[in-house]
C-alpha cells in the first residue's frame, strides 16, 4: 500500500512543490519536484503587504501545481507559507483566495516552527554529526539560525532578515558599492545580538546553509570546476570549501547584474538576492570564526515529510 504526498512552501522568493511516494516501510520515491520564482515579497515586503501583481502570480502557480498534484493523484497535500505571509497585513485574505481557487489549505508558520522543521530536512539529508553546528537558512523574507547537532536542538530562532528585506534596504547600486556592504554588516552586528550570545553559549564551528542560496553556491562552484553532476541532481548534502565560496563571493560583490547573470550556475532568480545572501554568509563565517561549509539541499518541506513519517 503506498501513499501519494504533495509538500509546497511558499517562501517569499520561491514556491517549492514536491510530490513524493511512501510505501508501508516508509521508503520514499520523489515522483515530481519544481521551484517556481514566484517573488511574493516583491513590491510589497517592505510595506507589509502583498501586492497584487505578487498574489496574482502566487495564485497562478498555486493552480498548476494543484493540476500537477491531482495528476499524481496525490490525496496528502501540505502547503506551508513563512515570512512574507505571517507578516503581510492582507495574509488572512490570500489565503482565503487560495483556498477558494485551488482548495489547497495553506498553514501559517511561525519563525520558531520554520526552524525546527527546517532542523528536520537538514537531519534529515545527513549532513550533520556530533559536533555543533550553526544552520542557516537564508529566504526572502526571514532567515532562520539553528545551533545544534544530529540528536539535539540547543538554540533556534528566526529574523526578518531575509534577503528581499536586506536587497529593498541596501542595495542601492551595481556592484554593491562599500559603504552598502559596511552598511549591511553594521545592521546585521545589531540585529543578530540574540545570535552572538547563543554562539558564545554553544560555540557552533561549522555552518551549515540550507537551501537556495546555498544551492546556487554549490552549483557556481561544481562547474568552475568541470563538475558537471549537480545539472542531473542535487545530493542532498555537499561541502563547499571556504576558499572555494570567498572566491566566488569576491566574484559577486564586484560584477553588475549581467556579468553575474552570466556565471554559470547562476539562477536568473536569484542573481541580485544573492548578493546581499553572501554578504549575510560572509558575516555570519567571520564573526563567529567557523571554519567549515556543508550544504543541505533539505529544508523546509522535508523537514515537513520527516515529521509526517515519524507519525
Amino acid at each position: 500500500m503506498t501513499n501519494r504526498l504533495a509538500l509546497i512552501d511558499m517562501g517569499t522568493n520561491t514556491f517549492h512543490l514536491l510530490v513524493t511516494e511512501v510505501d508501508d516501510q516508509g521508503q520514499l520515491t520523489e515522483l515530481y519536484k519544481t521551484k517556481v520564482p514566484v517573488r511574493l515579497g516583491q513590491g510589497g515586503i517592505s510595506n507589509g503587504a502583498i501586492a497584487a501583481e505578487a498574489s496574482e502570480r502566487a495564485l497562478k502557480t498555486l493552480r498548476e501545481f494543484r493540476r500537477i498534484i491531482d495528476e499524481f493523484g496525490a490525496k496528502t497535500v501540505r502547503a506551508m507559507a513563512t515570512s512574507m505571509v505571517r507578516n503581510a497585513s492582507n495574509g488572512d485574505d490570500f489565503i482565503k483566495d487560495i483556498f477558494k481557487q485551488t482548495d489547497i489549505q495553506v498553514e501559517v508558520i511561525d519563525g520558531a516552527r520554520e526552524a525546527e522543521l527546517i532542523y528536520y530536512g537538514v537531519r534529515f539529508a545527513g549532513v550533520l554529526d556530533e559536533q555543533t553546528a550553526m544552520i542557516m537558512d537564508i529566504g526572502g523574507g526571514s532567515v532562520e539560525f539553528i545551533l545544534c547537532n544530529q540528536n539535539n536542538i540547543f538554540w533556534k530562532q528566526s529574523f526578518e532578515l531575509g534577503a528581499q528585506r536586506l536587497m529593498d534596504k541596501f542595495f542601492t547600486a551595481d556592484p554593491i558599492p562599500s559603504e552598502s556592504i559596511a552598511a549591511e554588516k553594521a545592521y546585521l552586528e545589531e540585529r543578530l545580538q540574540p545570535l552572538t550570545e547563543a554562539v558564545a553559549k554553544y560555540k557552533p564551528s561549522i555552518l551549515v546553509g540550507s537551501s537556495g542560496t546555498f544551492d546556487t553556491l554549490c552549483d557556481i562552484d561544481a562547474l568552475r570546476k568541470g563538475d558537471t553532476s549537480r545539472l542531473q541532481s542535487i545530493p542532498p548534502a555537499a561541502i563547499l570549501p571556504l576558499t572555494d565560496y570567498y572566491a566566488i563571493h569576491e566574484e559577486l560583490l564586484r560584477k553588475n547584474h549581467d556579468e553575474r547573470l552570466a556565471i554559470p550556475g547562476m539562477l536568473e532568480m536569484r542573481v541580485d538576492m544573492i548578493v546581499l545572501a553572501s554578504i549575510l554568509v560572509d558575516f555570519v563565517l567571520q564573526k563567529y570564526n567557523l571554519q567549515e561549509i556543508r550544504t543541505s539541499s533539505y529544508a523546509l518541506k522535508e523537514g515537513v515529510l520527516y515529521e509526517m513519517l515519524q507519525k
